[in-house]
């Protein structure tokens, strides 16, 4: 064989590729570019939306299409457009708003609809200061709407700590939906099947490239899907314990050039 093993290289945004000051450092910026030019695709594969992922590929250079919002979207980076979604359907919608209203009174909900954002007031006053607010709708919930289908149903509390919230959204969803945990910012909920694992499976089956010439990067519960699934899953060594046990092998921290370490090595 010649060339570079993988072929497809899948990497998470926020505590795997991105530093803690949100910045790519310029041996990550090298790696990938290298990555490119050695023709392993590098798609990233984040629970941020189109939005945002869409300006870090800019930023990086990166074409092709990137796995967004967990798996429930994949983003054409090129047409700027949304190609393949995996709404959460309205109805569950409804029941997941009224039963975590009934069962965790004051939770504040967010919510994505395609390339547009919306939240309610309360759900705006837990934002993370180093967040900005994106352009979008915010009223109550229950109040609102919802003129598009749901990408995602996001949920946070100011009293109630997120490990306490998601085994009653897990509980409340069943099979409607499913559940897991954005980093340490809120409770996420999606369509039945949705992970970044699924998306990548699919995505890499559309391109011909078998598991085992995958390798995948990340850092937390929603990387663990996606970690198991390649032929080499890497977490960082600041990731949940989760994903390090999903993981076939541990690089350094988000902070330490981790991807850009084993990048340089698999391309070798």
């Amino acid at each position: 064989m010649t060339g570079p093993r993988f072929r497809l290289a899948a990497i998470d945004l926020d505590g795997t590729l991105l530093r803690s000051d949100e910045t790519i450092s310029p041996r990550t910026r090298a790696a990938l570019d290298d990555a490119g030019e050695r023709g392993v695709a590098v798609v990233l594969a984040s629970a941020r939306s189109p939005r945002s992922v869409g300006e870090f590929g800019a930023e990086l250079g990166l074409g092709g299409l990137a796995i967004c919002a967990n798996g429930a979207t994949v983003y054409d980076l090129d047409l700027r457009r949304i190609v393949e979604h995996r709404p959460l359907a309205l109805e569950t919608v409804q029941a997941l708003v009224a039963g975590l209203r009934e069962r965790v009174p004051g939770v504040a909900f967010g919510w994505e609809l395609e390339l547009t954002f919306g939240s309610e007031p309360a759900y705006e006053e837990l934002r993370d200061p180093r967040w900005p607010r994106p352009e979008g709708s915010f009223a109550p919930c229950d109040a609102l709407a919802f003129g598009r289908p749901v990408t995602k149903l996001l949920a946070q509390h100011s009293e109630t700590a997120l490990d306490d919230l998601y085994p009653v959204a897990v509980e409340l969803a069943g099979d409607d939906a499913s559940v897991t945990l954005a980093g340490n910012a809120f409770v996420e909920l999606a369509a039945p099947g949705v992970s970044k694992g699924a998306a990548l499976a699919a995505l890499s089956e559309s391109r011909g490239v078998d598991a085992d010439r995958v390798v995948a990067f990340g850092d937390h519960l929603t990387d663990v899907p996606m970690l198991a699934w390649a032929g080499l899953g890497v977490a960082v060594a600041n990731a949940h314990p989760a994903a390090l046990d999903a993981a076939d092998e541990v690089t350094a921290s988000n902070d330490q050039d981790g991807v850009a370490l084993v990048l340089e090595r698999l391309l070798a």
